[in-house]
């Protein structure tokens, strides 16, 4: 009994934790950087140390509860949602005066006196690893009835973070040594009174019961298509799917998005809101060619920001990406012996040998900035693709079981379903090596455009 409870806790342990990105964390950083009367005044910063995934709009929304008694007078750069009830007080009224406040972004163009330095994107916060000098939000918030010193101040418990929705975990805070900041002329630092760090991970578990997204695979010598597993993303909200087409779509506000961020999804076998498909397009001498393409079937999102994590073990030899950025990632270089031999012990289980590679294997792709890193709302205009040119290793390449195709594919940090191994295109044993590279290239190149465009 012991050694199952241990187990299923480890399991859940290797759940949560994601081996692509094993440093990734959303941290929260409060700098008091003055004393008031009555409190104190701070910066309070949010940097997504995440590689792969953003806030998107609507973006975040972080809450946290007081340890006493605490309001607050004034915000810059962003506000809370509530004022809640500030009937004790008169003349001078708090911005909020609630035990658990809930805080926003403020959205771009706000006047001038109500700004803070990387303040108001609409709660738009980017992944680090594509974009680190845009995956900072901060704000500055005065504090009343909460202690003048770092002896008499308590630090507020119970965060929260919705990133729009729900997954986010927060840890409690926890004072750190204080921050030190550089004026504008560089010739001068200042320390903050006191500093607490909050860290927040995420976990795809949380955030929903079902994937967001899955992935179909072809290829040039076989006419066959391996599509998304059916129901892959579920198949509760299949009785009010849109058929491509319908008239329904031409009504007006259809394509509004709801404040609740409910879909309305394209009706599919998989309804999943995104399809990840891989095609093994060509196969040359000394290298060989992949087309990726991610097609929208959600009539209510734009993804402002996208990404797509791929493991494949020759995306270590990368020879060019034609329409999209690419950047490797090298995530297994802080995992101990213990989590390597943990995660290579759950693949052994599952007989699947693809589960686990080595440190080189992993890329992540992204759009082109006011290119293609908007990914449309389902429709004709609904798709991003590209190619990826890759040189062949001799020793390891082969197009037999499977290893053409990814391991593991993420969009926007959500782990996608791959179909079952034993359904990926298979190798024909009989057909003749010029026939591979011709006729069936040509019929498979075809199929391939009009699956992606339906």
């Amino acid at each position: 009994m012991r050694f199952v409870i241990s187990a299923l806790f480890l399991f859940v342990v290797a759940a949560a934790y994601d081996p692509l990105d094993p440093n990734g964390n959303l941290t929260i950083k409060w700098d008091i950087v003055s004393w008031t009367p009555d409190g104190y005044v701070a910066v309070v910063t949010m940097n997504n140390f995440q590689m792969y995934r953003h806030i998107m709009s609507p973006g975040w929304t972080l809450g946290w509860t007081w340890a006493k008694k605490e309001v607050i007078w004034s915000m810059n750069g962003a506000q809370t949602t509530e004022q809640g009830d500030c009937s004790q007080f008169k003349g001078n009224v708090p911005h909020c005066c609630k035990k658990i406040p809930t805080v926003v972004d403020l959205l771009p163009g706000v006047p001038y006196n109500q700004q803070y330095s990387n303040c108001c994107k609409g709660g738009v916060l980017p992944a680090w690893g594509i974009d680190p000098q845009s995956a900072v939000s901060a704000f500055q918030i005065s504090v009343g009835m909460a202690g003048t010193s770092n002896k008499t101040v308590k630090l507020p418990k119970n965060f929260t973070l919705l990133g729009p929705g729900p997954g986010y975990t927060c840890g409690p805070a926890k004072v750190v040594p204080s921050t030190t900041f550089l004026t504008q002329d560089r010739r001068r630092k200042t320390q903050a009174l006191m500093t607490w760090n909050v860290t927040c991970t995420y976990s795809q578990f949380l955030a929903r019961k079902n994937p967001s997204c899955c992935v179909s695979f072809s290829s040039f010598y076989n006419e066959t298509i391996t599509p998304c597993p059916t129901c892959a993303c579920g198949c509760q909200n299949k009785n009010s799917c849109v058929k491509s087409g319908s008239k329904v779509l031409k009504r007006a506000g259809v394509n509004t998005p709801r404040k609740d961020n409910t879909p309305l999804l394209q009706c599919t076998h998989h309804m999943c809101p995104v399809r990840v498909h891989w095609h093994v397009k060509v196969n040359y001498k000394e290298y060989w060619r992949v087309k990726v393409s991610i097609i929208n079937f959600n009539y209510r999102m734009n993804y402002t920001l996208w990404s797509l994590a791929v493991q494949h073990p020759n995306l270590n030899d990368v020879t060019q990406v034609f329409s999209f950025d690419y950047k490797p990632l090298v995530p297994y270089e802080s995992i101990s012996e213990y989590m390597i031999f943990f995660f290579t012990f759950l693949s052994m289980l599952s007989d699947n040998n693809l589960a686990y590679a080595h440190a080189d294997d992993t890329g992540m792709f992204y759009g082109m900035k006011f290119y293609n890193d908007l990914l449309m709302e389902a429709g004709p205009f609904g798709n991003v693709q590209s190619e990826v040119l890759l040189r062949k290793d001799k020793d390891t390449f082969t197009l037999k079981q499977g290893w053409a195709f990814p391991r593991k594919v993420y969009f926007n940090g959500d782990e996608c379903m791959l179909p079952p191994p034993d359904t990926y295109p298979f190798l024909p044993n009989s057909a003749p090596h010029q026939q591979l590279f011709s006729g069936l290239a040509a019929i498979a190149a075809m199929v391939f455009l009009l699956v992606t465009v339906w």
